[in-house]
Protein backbone atom coordinates (compact mmCIF):
# COMPACT_ATOMS: atom_id res chain seq x y z
CA UNK A 1 0.00 0.00 0.00
CA UNK A 2 1.67 3.42 -1.43
CA UNK A 3 1.38 6.10 1.28
CA UNK A 4 0.25 9.80 0.98
CA UNK A 5 2.36 12.10 2.89
CA UNK A 6 3.10 15.66 3.84
CA UNK A 7 5.93 16.99 5.31
CA UNK A 8 5.16 20.80 6.84
CA UNK A 9 7.48 22.90 7.88
CA UNK A 10 7.40 26.99 8.68
CA UNK A 11 7.60 27.62 5.17
CA UNK A 12 6.83 24.59 2.92
CA UNK A 13 4.88 21.74 2.58
CA UNK A 14 6.15 18.69 0.23
CA UNK A 15 3.39 16.26 -0.63
CA UNK A 16 5.12 12.76 -1.83
CA UNK A 17 4.00 9.37 -2.13
CA UNK A 18 5.90 6.56 -0.47
CA UNK A 19 6.07 2.70 -1.78
CA UNK A 20 6.90 0.57 1.18
CA UNK A 21 9.43 -2.06 1.12
CA UNK A 22 11.67 -0.05 -1.86
CA UNK A 23 10.77 3.42 0.53
CA UNK A 24 11.05 4.92 -3.17
CA UNK A 25 9.77 8.46 -2.69
CA UNK A 26 7.64 10.30 -5.56
CA UNK A 27 7.49 13.90 -4.67
CA UNK A 28 4.10 15.58 -6.08
CA UNK A 29 4.44 19.01 -5.34
CA UNK A 30 6.48 21.30 -2.69
CA UNK A 31 4.71 24.38 -2.44
CA UNK A 32 5.34 27.59 -0.25
CA UNK A 33 3.11 27.64 3.26
CA UNK A 34 2.57 30.79 4.81
CA UNK A 35 2.04 29.15 7.93
CA UNK A 36 1.11 33.24 9.91
CA UNK A 37 -1.98 33.31 8.63
CA UNK A 38 -5.66 32.59 10.45
CA UNK A 39 -5.78 28.85 11.01
CA UNK A 40 -8.64 28.38 8.42
CA UNK A 41 -6.28 29.82 5.35
CA UNK A 42 -4.06 27.39 7.34
CA UNK A 43 -5.41 24.30 6.50
CA UNK A 44 -6.59 25.60 3.19
CA UNK A 45 -2.85 25.29 1.88
CA UNK A 46 -2.30 22.13 3.34
CA UNK A 47 -5.25 21.09 1.94
CA UNK A 48 -4.64 22.55 -1.48
CA UNK A 49 -1.25 20.43 -1.43
CA UNK A 50 -3.15 17.26 -0.20
CA UNK A 51 -5.49 16.89 -2.68
CA UNK A 52 -2.67 16.16 -5.37
CA UNK A 53 -1.99 12.78 -3.67
CA UNK A 54 -3.96 9.47 -3.78
CA UNK A 55 -6.01 9.63 -0.53
CA UNK A 56 -7.93 6.57 -0.24
CA UNK A 57 -5.77 5.10 2.50
CA UNK A 58 -6.05 8.12 4.31
CA UNK A 59 -2.59 11.19 5.17
CA UNK A 60 0.11 10.82 7.16
CA UNK A 61 1.59 13.82 8.26
CA UNK A 62 5.55 15.07 9.59
CA UNK A 63 5.40 18.24 11.18
CA UNK A 64 7.32 20.51 14.13
CA UNK A 65 5.80 20.61 17.55
CA UNK A 66 4.54 21.55 19.74
CA UNK A 67 1.96 19.62 18.82
CA UNK A 68 -0.71 17.05 20.53
CA UNK A 69 0.33 14.70 17.63
CA UNK A 70 -2.55 11.70 18.82
CA UNK A 71 -5.08 13.92 18.70
CA UNK A 72 -4.22 16.68 16.05
CA UNK A 73 -4.77 19.72 18.20
CA UNK A 74 -1.83 22.13 17.56
CA UNK A 75 0.06 24.34 20.66
CA UNK A 76 1.97 26.69 18.55
CA UNK A 77 2.68 30.01 20.74
CA UNK A 78 5.58 32.69 19.95
CA UNK A 79 7.55 29.83 17.25
CA UNK A 80 7.32 32.09 14.37
CA UNK A 81 4.94 30.03 12.74
CA UNK A 82 1.55 28.41 12.57
CA UNK A 83 0.96 31.09 15.96
CA UNK A 84 -3.24 31.09 14.77
CA UNK A 85 -3.13 27.40 15.17
CA UNK A 86 -2.87 27.46 18.91
CA UNK A 87 -5.71 25.26 20.45
CA UNK A 88 -6.68 24.34 16.80
CA UNK A 89 -7.57 20.89 16.06
CA UNK A 90 -5.44 20.22 13.06
CA UNK A 91 -6.06 16.61 12.37
CA UNK A 92 -10.04 17.29 12.26
CA UNK A 93 -9.89 20.52 9.87
CA UNK A 94 -7.82 18.25 7.52
CA UNK A 95 -9.89 15.17 7.69
CA UNK A 96 -13.24 17.53 7.33
CA UNK A 97 -11.53 19.44 4.54
CA UNK A 98 -10.39 16.66 2.81
CA UNK A 99 -13.20 14.23 3.22
CA UNK A 100 -10.62 11.14 4.43
CA UNK A 101 -11.29 9.11 7.87
CA UNK A 102 -7.66 8.87 8.98
CA UNK A 103 -4.86 11.45 9.41
CA UNK A 104 -2.23 10.38 11.29
CA UNK A 105 0.29 13.01 12.74
CA UNK A 106 4.29 12.45 13.47
CA UNK A 107 6.97 14.91 14.85
CA UNK A 108 9.40 15.98 11.98
CA UNK A 109 12.43 14.88 13.73
CA UNK A 110 10.91 11.50 14.70
CA UNK A 111 9.83 10.95 11.56
CA UNK A 112 13.30 11.76 10.19
CA UNK A 113 15.28 9.20 12.40
CA UNK A 114 12.74 6.35 11.62
CA UNK A 115 13.57 7.42 8.07
CA UNK A 116 17.36 6.84 8.35
CA UNK A 117 16.46 3.72 10.47
CA UNK A 118 14.20 2.23 7.51
CA UNK A 119 16.65 3.36 4.70
CA UNK A 120 19.29 5.57 5.81
CA UNK A 121 22.27 6.39 7.43
CA UNK A 122 21.27 4.13 10.32
CA UNK A 123 19.11 1.34 9.05
CA UNK A 124 18.92 -1.80 11.14
CA UNK A 125 20.74 -0.46 14.09
CA UNK A 126 19.57 -1.18 17.23
CA UNK A 127 20.15 1.80 19.09
CA UNK A 128 20.93 4.57 17.52
CA UNK A 129 19.63 8.80 17.71
CA UNK A 130 18.43 11.32 14.86
CA UNK A 131 19.23 15.14 15.45
CA UNK A 132 18.23 17.61 13.97
CA UNK A 133 19.35 20.83 14.27
CA UNK A 134 18.19 24.07 12.23
CA UNK A 135 16.25 26.84 13.81
CA UNK A 136 15.88 24.71 16.85
CA UNK A 137 17.62 20.83 17.62
CA UNK A 138 15.07 17.82 17.55
CA UNK A 139 16.01 14.24 18.67
CA UNK A 140 15.00 11.11 18.81
CA UNK A 141 16.15 7.91 20.01
CA UNK A 142 14.99 4.92 18.55
CA UNK A 143 15.33 1.08 19.85
CA UNK A 144 14.64 -1.13 16.87
CA UNK A 145 13.18 1.69 15.12
CA UNK A 146 10.64 2.24 17.72
CA UNK A 147 11.11 6.28 19.17
CA UNK A 148 11.47 5.82 22.78
CA UNK A 149 10.13 8.85 24.67
CA UNK A 150 9.80 7.61 28.27
CA UNK A 151 12.17 6.65 31.29
CA UNK A 152 15.73 7.73 32.69
CA UNK A 153 17.80 6.36 29.82
CA UNK A 154 15.90 9.65 27.31
CA UNK A 155 15.92 13.22 28.12
CA UNK A 156 12.30 14.45 28.91
CA UNK A 157 9.95 13.38 26.05
CA UNK A 158 12.88 12.25 24.07
CA UNK A 159 13.97 15.63 23.25
CA UNK A 160 17.38 16.89 23.83
CA UNK A 161 16.77 20.93 23.42
CA UNK A 162 14.36 19.93 26.74
CA UNK A 163 17.66 19.99 28.61
CA UNK A 164 20.38 22.83 29.67
CA UNK A 165 23.86 23.57 28.85
CA UNK A 166 26.13 25.55 30.87
CA UNK A 167 22.87 26.71 32.92
CA UNK A 168 21.30 27.74 29.46
CA UNK A 169 18.95 26.15 27.28
CA UNK A 170 20.69 24.17 25.24
CA UNK A 171 19.66 25.69 21.97
CA UNK A 172 21.85 28.96 23.19
CA UNK A 173 24.53 26.86 21.79
CA UNK A 174 23.47 24.77 19.69
CA UNK A 175 20.94 26.23 16.86
CA UNK A 176 21.34 28.00 13.77
CA UNK A 177 20.87 31.23 16.01
CA UNK A 178 23.18 30.44 18.39
CA UNK A 179 25.71 29.92 15.60
CA UNK A 180 24.86 33.26 14.00
CA UNK A 181 25.43 34.96 17.28
CA UNK A 182 28.90 33.19 18.46
CA UNK A 183 29.57 34.81 14.79
CA UNK A 184 28.47 38.16 15.19
CA UNK A 185 30.04 38.30 18.83
CA UNK A 186 33.62 36.49 17.44
CA UNK A 187 33.98 38.77 14.54
CA UNK A 188 31.85 41.58 15.38
CA UNK A 189 29.96 41.64 11.95
CA UNK A 190 26.65 39.89 11.03
CA UNK A 191 26.66 36.55 8.58
CA UNK A 192 23.79 36.37 5.91
CA UNK A 193 23.44 32.32 7.40
CA UNK A 194 24.85 29.67 8.50
CA UNK A 195 25.64 28.04 5.42
CA UNK A 196 27.34 31.39 4.32
CA UNK A 197 29.37 30.74 7.59
CA UNK A 198 30.70 27.10 6.29
CA UNK A 199 31.70 28.43 3.17
CA UNK A 200 33.55 31.10 4.89
CA UNK A 201 34.84 27.71 7.01
CA UNK A 202 35.92 25.68 3.64
CA UNK A 203 37.83 28.70 2.21
CA UNK A 204 39.97 29.14 5.54
CA UNK A 205 38.03 31.44 7.65
CA UNK A 206 39.50 30.65 11.05
CA UNK A 207 36.60 32.41 12.58
CA UNK A 208 33.95 30.50 11.15
CA UNK A 209 35.54 27.45 11.54
CA UNK A 210 36.11 28.17 15.46
CA UNK A 211 32.47 29.23 15.74
CA UNK A 212 31.01 25.78 14.25
CA UNK A 213 33.72 23.96 16.25
CA UNK A 214 32.36 25.68 19.27
CA UNK A 215 28.83 24.84 18.88
CA UNK A 216 29.10 21.07 17.79
CA UNK A 217 31.54 20.74 20.57
CA UNK A 218 28.80 21.76 22.77
CA UNK A 219 26.37 19.78 21.27
CA UNK A 220 28.74 16.96 21.75
CA UNK A 221 28.92 17.15 25.39
CA UNK A 222 25.46 17.78 25.64
CA UNK A 223 24.30 14.81 23.73
CA UNK A 224 27.10 12.20 24.95
CA UNK A 225 26.00 11.71 28.41
CA UNK A 226 22.43 10.77 26.81
CA UNK A 227 24.22 8.47 24.02
CA UNK A 228 26.33 6.30 26.78
CA UNK A 229 22.74 5.84 28.99
CA UNK A 230 20.64 4.74 25.41
CA UNK A 231 23.65 2.63 24.82
CA UNK A 232 23.73 4.46 21.31
CA UNK A 233 25.62 3.26 18.85
CA UNK A 234 25.22 5.42 15.34
CA UNK A 235 24.14 8.92 15.34
CA UNK A 236 22.86 10.84 12.55
CA UNK A 237 22.37 14.13 11.99
CA UNK A 238 19.83 15.99 9.91
CA UNK A 239 18.47 19.36 9.16
CA UNK A 240 19.85 22.73 7.67
CA UNK A 241 22.84 22.93 9.52
CA UNK A 242 24.09 19.23 8.70
CA UNK A 243 25.08 20.47 5.75
CA UNK A 244 28.53 21.81 7.84
CA UNK A 245 29.29 17.92 8.79
CA UNK A 246 32.48 17.96 6.93
CA UNK A 247 33.77 20.61 9.36
CA UNK A 248 32.89 19.19 12.48
CA UNK A 249 33.35 15.86 12.09
CA UNK A 250 36.26 15.60 13.99
CA UNK A 251 34.66 17.40 17.39
CA UNK A 252 32.12 14.83 17.77
CA UNK A 253 33.54 11.86 19.83
CA UNK A 254 31.20 9.20 19.39
CA UNK A 255 29.98 7.32 15.85
CA UNK A 256 27.92 9.77 13.34
CA UNK A 257 27.31 10.85 9.99
CA UNK A 258 25.17 13.47 8.35
CA UNK A 259 21.88 12.39 6.07
CA UNK A 260 21.76 12.56 2.66
CA UNK A 261 18.23 14.56 2.58
CA UNK A 262 16.47 15.75 5.59
CA UNK A 263 13.16 15.86 3.88
CA UNK A 264 13.03 12.88 1.87
CA UNK A 265 14.32 10.52 5.01
CA UNK A 266 11.04 12.20 7.12
CA UNK A 267 9.01 11.13 4.27
CA UNK A 268 9.65 7.73 4.42
CA UNK A 269 9.68 7.82 8.54
CA UNK A 270 5.99 9.11 8.36
CA UNK A 271 5.47 6.73 6.32
CA UNK A 272 6.81 3.65 7.99
CA UNK A 273 5.25 4.95 11.21
CA UNK A 274 1.71 4.86 9.15
CA UNK A 275 2.23 1.22 7.87
CA UNK A 276 3.11 0.04 11.28
CA UNK A 277 0.05 1.85 12.97
CA UNK A 278 -2.55 0.21 10.71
Amino acid sequence: MDVAVLEIGGSHVTAAVVAPGTWDVTEVDRAKLESQLAAERVVEQLAETARKLPLANGLAVALPGPFDFATGVAWYRGQGKFDQLYGFNLGAALSNELGIDRVLFMNDAEAFAVGEWTAGEVRGVERCVGVTIGTGIGTAFLADGRVVREGDSVPPGGELYKTTYAGKPLEDSISARAILRRYAESTGTDAPGVKEIADQARTGDTAAQEVLTACFTDLAAALHPWLDRFGVTQTVLGGSISGAFDLVKSVLDFPASATQDTEHSALVGAAAHYLRSS
